[in-house]
């Protein structure tokens, strides 16, 4: 029996851009199969207890961007502290991988999400706006005006709404958040203990 993993991600959250190409690379790595979920964070942030960025006290907003700037740093990977377009709606883009995904496969809605990722974090575009999400599927070589287009549909609506309550009935409050064999992990920063858990299991299959 194969291993599979739920990946819970938002793509507008920093700690997703920081942890997606080191948690790929992990599952790739022990042969685990990614059960790519994205979610509404604002959705399952109402209904956990989190506050979205804004609303945030002072201290709070403030050490964040101590640790952006800590993992960055220490990762090697650029990041904006404080992209032109953020805090943004992440929805046009969950929606879009998710079209992608059904499209494409879950290998290239990997590659999707690492891009529109780097393009907030890194490029500072608006990864809410059409144009750029068109733009950054068309440098994948995706057809990004059909993805566009399909992503506006009553299926890709419903996926992403059933992600977003799957999240809620397994408990999750944040995102990058993953479950492997039952096990939560929330964080680009407990990715060292999935690889763990992804070791462990491969040994046990092997």
């Amino acid at each position: 029996m194969s291993l599979t993993c739920e990946y819970f991600l938002a793509t507008q959250s920093p700690y997703v851009y920081l942890g997606h190409a080191r948690f790929v690379a992990l599952a790739r790595r022990y042969d685990v199969q990614i059960q790519l979920k994205p979610i509404d964070l604002g959705r399952i942030f109402s209904g956990s207890g989190g506050l979205p960025l804004a609303k945030r006290a002072p201290q709070r907003q403030a050490y964040r961007l101590v640790e952006l700037a800590r993992w960055s740093k220490y990762l090697n990977v650029p990041l904006n502290l404080e992209p032109k377009f953020f805090p943004v709606s992440g929805d046009p883009a969950a929606r879009l991988v998710i079209a992608t995904q059904l499209a494409h496969g879950t290998d290239k809605a990997l590659d999707l999400i690492g891009a529109v990722s780097k393009a907030l974090w890194v490029d500072e575009r608006n990864i809410a706006d059409d144009a750029t999400l068109q733009a950054v599927a068309d440098s994948l070589s995706l057809d990004g005006r059909s993805l566009l287009a399909a992503s506006n549909g009553t299926s890709v609506q419903a996926a992403y709404d059933a992600n977003t309550d799957g999240a809620a009935r397994a408990g999750v409050y944040g995102a990058p958040w993953f479950v492997f064999e039952g096990e939560p992990y929330w964080g680009q920063d407990r990715l060292d203990f999935l690889e763990r858990a992804f070791a462990d299991a491969s040994a046990r299959k092997g």
